[in-house]
């Protein structure tokens, strides 16, 4: 196949590259033997595809397919990364079509991102929990929607109306609410950590209070009190116009933002 003929859409590059691996004379074939209402034998990766996509396919049997694609992926190599991608292509490119919805910069590189999201979470997705593919869609949208917010300030609207409107989508995604907490000082790094890994992702309170060092207790109290400063910073409107751009720190400010003196959940917890 001539290379000039290969797509420059990263998910069309995808699709295809998944369309050659599973071309003759050696194509690659999933050996779904084992799992329950699958048919019986060596299934062709298309196959295997729609198959998962037919609504009678349950949920734990979906699961049970995608730790298999995952520990392939992870144990021989770059071919079943093709393929982890090309059966997962549907939901990527669904996902595209929501990041394009009102994006005027150059789409393929929301693609890039999305699939860099997704095949890095390849590597580190815990199996147990369900939902092993949407976690991994999950993982590459967020990825690309960081990726879309990185200059805000050229989505932001402004009118002339006084009270706060809402900047233009990806708005309402959860890490980039934080983000925007973070730069407000709604909540500081620590507690916007706390809940990305433990509302967002797959850490239980104890795995992420060990890594700040504190209690599994304190760590619920944390997120707590963050939460509810959160919450009522959405409903007052605090975070419409927050920019994500970096500010030059100024000179008359604390130096350690989690001073005991500059912060209340910290003062609160040093003399309970």
């Amino acid at each position: 196949m001539s290379t000039r003929s290969w797509p420059s859409s990263p998910l069309s590059a995808a699709g295809r590259a998944f369309t050659l691996l599973v071309q003759p004379p050696t194509p690659l074939g999933f050996d779904t033997r084992g799992f329950d209402g699958l048919p019986d034998g060596i299934l062709a990766l298309e196959r295997l595809r729609a198959v998962l996509l037919e609504p009678r396919t349950s949920a734990e049997v979906r699961d049970a397919v995608w730790r298999e694609l995952v520990i392939r992926a992870r144990r021989d190599g770059p071919a079943w990364v093709v393929a982890a991608v090309g059966i997962a292509l549907p939901g990527l490119r669904h996902l595209a079509g929501l990041l394009a919805s009102g994006w005027r910069g150059d789409t393929r590189d929301l693609d890039a991102e999305l699939l860099v999201g997704f095949i890095e979470r390849l590597t580190t997705i815990d199996l147990h929990p369900p939902r092993v593919l949407g976690r991994l869609l999950d993982a590459g949208l967020r990825a690309a929607r960081r990726a879309r917010d990185a200059d805000s300030d050229a989505q932001l609207i402004r009118t002339g109306v006084t009270g706060p409107i809402a900047p233009v989508q990806p708005w309402d995604h959860p890490d980039l609410v934080l983000a925007r907490a973070v730069a407000a000082g709604v909540i500081d790094a620590d507690e916007a950590n706390l809940i990305a890994v433990t509302r967002l992702e797959d850490a239980t309170l104890a795995q992420a209070a060990a890594r700040l060092g504190i209690t599994a207790s304190l760590a619920s109290s944390w997120r707590l009190k963050a939460e509810r400063r959160l919450l009522e910073a959405v409903r007052a409107g605090d975070l419409a116009f927050v920019s994500l751009r970096p500010r030059r720190r100024r000179s008359a400010v604390v130096t350690h933002p989690r001073a005991a003196a500059t912060h209340p959940r910290v003062a609160a917890s040093t003399t309970a």
